[in-house]
């Protein structure tokens, strides 16, 4: 992937010719950047009210932040540059089933959503839907980047899911399994901020030849 310095004129050589990145580019990585730390800082403060001030009252504001959390990961699938089309579309798939889930849930069940899907871990059947796609967010960014944090969540985040649902995991293990989830959430989201732009863009070439040969098969 291309990680040099951007400059306006710039011309990258790619595995299938030459290009060059342009504003609608780095927008795009700016807002899926964006995303990703608006969905890390909704996640973790949603993770903290869990863990650490447990009552009616902020339990009830986990669903706001929630919602916001999946907004926010909504907009970075729209804009995440994945050379994989169908995998691409197969995220945003599951991010969509994951927020229809979690709007059933919210809103046809009398408990507090939170309280919902932790009492009835079948739940997770519909809106793990979400948490496959961020999943597949951090799995793209440990191959891509070689990141320890996006390695751990690779891992962290099935296990705890699954865990919850099959009901193999005691209490104390999934609380500390959410804590490491948000704190390693928030530091991929950091690190990210500061990552050089041409990286998240990648090598348009490939895009380019990929559409030209879909075009082809037309």
């Amino acid at each position: 992937m291309a990680t040099q310095t951007i400059s306006p004129s710039e011309v990258y050589q790619g595995q299938f010719g030459e290009f060059t990145i342009d504003q609608s580019d780095r927008t795009g990585v700016i807002i899926y950047r964006t995303g990703l730390m608006v969905a890390a800082l909704s996640f973790a403060i949603g993770s903290a009210l869990v863990l650490f001030n447990n009552n009616p009252t902020t339990i009830q504001a986990i669903t706001p932040l929630y919602s916001c959390f999946s907004l926010a990961l909504g907009v970075s699938l729209l804009t995440i540059h994945i050379y994989m089309a169908p995998l691409h579309r197969t995220l945003q798939l599951f991010w969509l089933i994951g927020s229809i889930s979690s709007f059933l849930f919210a809103h046809f069940d009398s408990k507090p959503f939170s309280v919902t899907v932790y009492t009835y871990p079948l739940t997770i059947l519909g809106v793990g839907f979400t948490f496959a796609a961020l999943t597949g967010i951090y799995f793209k960014e440990a191959f891509c980047f070689d990141r320890l944090e996006t390695k751990v969540l690779t891992f962290i985040v099935p296990l705890l899911l699954l865990g919850h649902l099959v009901g193999i995991l005691p209490m104390q293990v999934e609380q500390i399994l959410l804590g490491v989830w948000a704190i390693f959430f928030l530091v991929f989201a950091l690190r990210k901020l500061f990552q050089e732009i041409p990286a998240d863009i990648g090598d348009k070439s490939v895009f380019a030849y990929i559409k030209a040969q879909s075009s082809a098969k037309v």
